[in-house]
């Protein structure tokens, strides 16, 4: 985690209150379970902008395809039958 990510220091000087070790020790334990609720969370936004991305992949050739298809269906349709020959 980069300086910017984290949230403000705060200096205390003297004023600082004195923590004991089960204290220091609960904080340490908090701040392990956030890092892993975030690496848990971006891992979850990036699984949700891949499915995002194939889903829109996967309309674009859709639509693609059907724009294709209605231009052969025209070509055909202008399609004229040669005319029979009688002998």
């Amino acid at each position: 985690m980069s300086a910017s990510e984290q949230g403000p220091k705060i200096k205390y000087g003297d004023s600082a209150p004195k923590l004991d070790k089960a204290q220091l020790q609960f904080m340490k334990l908090i701040e392990e379970q956030n890092l892993d609720r975030v690496q848990k969370l971006k891992r979850i936004r990036r699984n949700n902008l891949l499915t995002a991305g194939a889903l829109g992949v996967s309309v674009l050739a859709i639509y693609g395809y059907s724009i294709f298809s209605v231009q052969q269906e025209k070509f055909l349709d202008d399609f004229e039958e040669p005319k029979k020959v009688s002998s």
